[in-house]
C-alpha cells in the first residue's frame, strides 16, 4: 500500500544540517522506521543507515575514535540510526562524530525518553535538534479521505485510534487483536527493559483506571490506595508512562487569584484506540455513553500534534475553579489566553463560565464541536 506523507517529514529534511543531529522521538509502531525510508527515497547522496536494536550496531559503537568512525562512515556525510537509544552511551558518541567529521549530518530515532542525558540531553548540548512523532493526524489523513467521507473516518477514529498499521486492516476483529496486541507487547517493552519494573501488571491496571478518568482530575494518592502502592510509586509510573508516549499531563492554569485550582493534574492519552483497548471497550459511537470523554481526548491529542509539527510555542493547561467552574483546555501563547471547550453534540454551545470572564476579561473562548474543528487541528 502507498504510505502517508508525514507532516514531520520536510521539517526533519530542513533541519538536517551539517555538524548537527536530528532526534526523532515517539512511541512504538508510529511509523518512524517508515519515514526514514521515505526520507531516504528523496535523498540522492549517499546515506549510512544503521539499527540500534542490531547488536552488530552496537558492537561498532563499542570504539570510539575518529578513525573508527571515518572508516565506518566510508565517505558518507549522512548517517541515520533507527532505535538509537539502544546504543550506550550513543549522546557522547555522536558529540564526538558532530564536532570532529566535518559537514557530517545525522539522523537518530528512538522511541522512548529514557536515558536522556546520554541519547538526547547534556552531550550534545547545542547541537541537536529534537522532534516528536506521533500516530497518524487528521492533517495527514486528508491525503486520503475526502471531505464526504470525513465524518464516518472521524468516528472510527474516535474508537480505534490512528496507529498507521490499522489501514490496512479491513474488520473490527482484526483492528480489536492489533490494539490488543500493541497494548500487551510494545507499549511497556522500554519501560520494563530500561527501568528494570519487574512486572507489568500494576502499570497496566494504573492505565485502565486513567482510561476510565478522561478529562478528569488525578489523584495519585487515591490511585495509588486503590492499586496498593504509595503516591509516590504512582507519580513514578506515570512519569514512565509519559516517557514512552503513552499519557501525557495537563496542568491547571492560575494566576494566582484564590479560587483556582491550580495542584491537578489531569492526565490523557496520546491515541485513542490505546485508551479504548485499555478500558475493554471497542464499541461502535451508537452503543457507547463516553462520546464526551473521546472527543475531548482526541481533540487534545490532535492539537499536540498540530502543535508539534508546526512549531508553535504554546503552554497548554485546564481551568477550573472551587466552586466548579472550568473550561477544557487553555492555550496560553503570544501574550494572550485562549479557552476551548469540548463538546460531542453540535447542538451544544456552552458560554464561557463567568469567572473567566471576569478574570481574563482579554481572552478568547470557542466551542469545538464535529462541525468546526477541522481547522484547529489542521
Amino acid at each position: 500500500m502507498d504510505f502517508l506523507r508525514r507532516s514531520i517529514q520536510p521539517l526533519l529534511l530542513e533541519y538536517l544540517l551539517p555538524n548537527k543531529v536530528v532526534v526523532l522521538l515517539g512511541p512504538r509502531r508510529v511509523g518512524k522506521t517508515v519515514l526514514i525510508r521515505q526520507i531516504l527515497s528523496e535523498l540522492t547522496e549517499p546515506v549510512l543507515l544503521l539499527n540500534g536494536e542490531d547488536l552488530n550496531t552496537r558492537e561498532l559503537f563499542n570504539r570510539r575514535t575518529i578513525p573508527h568512525f571515518l572508516q565506518l562512515l566510508d565517505g558518507k556525510k549522512m548517517l541515520i540510526i533507527d532505535e538509537a537509544q539502544k546504543i550506550p552511551d550513543i549522546g557522547q558518541a555522536l558529540k564526538l562524530m558532530i564536532d570532529e567529521i566535518e559537514g557530517l549530518r545525522i539522523l537518530v530515532t528512538g522511541s522512548s525518553a529514557f536515558d536522556m542525558e546520554n541519547f538526547t540531553g547534556e552531550p550534545l548540548t547545542g547541537r541537536k535538534f529534537t522532534f516528536k512523532l506521533f500516530p497518524l493526524s487528521e492533517a495527514e489523513y486528508d491525503q486520503q479521505h475526502s471531505i464526504l467521507s470525513r465524518k464516518d473516518k472521524l468516528r472510527e477514529r474516535l474508537v480505534y485510534g490512528n496507529y498507521p498499521e490499522l489501514l490496512q486492516l479491513g474488520t473490527a476483529e482484526m483492528k480489536s487483536r492489533y490494539l490488543n496486541d500493541l497494548a500487551s507487547s510494545y507499549l511497556l517493552k522500554d519501560i520494563l527493559t530500561f527501568e528494570s519494573v519487574k512486572s507489568s501488571d500494576k502499570i497496566l491496571a494504573l492505565l485502565r483506571l486513567l482510561a476510565f478518568q478522561i478529562g478528569s482530575e488525578v489523584s495519585t494518592t487515591e490511585i495509588g490506595k486503590q492499586l496498593g502502592m504509595s503516591g509516590n510509586t504512582v507519580s513514578r509510573y506515570l512519569d514512565l508512562l509519559s516517557k514512552v508516549f503513552i499519557i501525557h499531563r495537563v496542568g491547571g492554569f492560575s494566576r494566582n487569584l484564590r479560587k483556582e485550582i491550580t495542584k491537578s493534574s489531569k492526565w490523557y492519552f496520546f491515541d485513542n484506540g490505546i485508551r479504548n483497548i485499555l478500558a475493554a471497550n471497542l464499541n461502535p459511537m451508537e452503543l457507547r455513553n463516553d462520546m464526551g470523554q473521546l472527543w475531548e481526548n482526541y481533540m487534545i491529542s490532535e492539537r499536540i500534534k498540530f502543535q508539534q509539527y508546526t512549531g508553535m510555542i504554546v503552554n497548554n493547561y485546564f481551568w477550573r475553579t472551587y466552586d466548579q467552574q472550568e473550561i477544557d483546555w487553555i492555550e496560553e501563547r503570544g501574550g494572550r489566553l485562549y479557552g476551548y471547550e469540548f463538546k460531542w453534540n453540535e447542538k451544544k454551545h456552552p458560554k464561557p463560565p463567568r469567572g473567566w470572564n471576569q478574570a481574563y476579561p482579554d481572552a478568547t473562548y470557542t466551542v469545538l464541536t464535529p462541525e468546526n474543528y477541522a481547522e484547529w487541528v489542521r
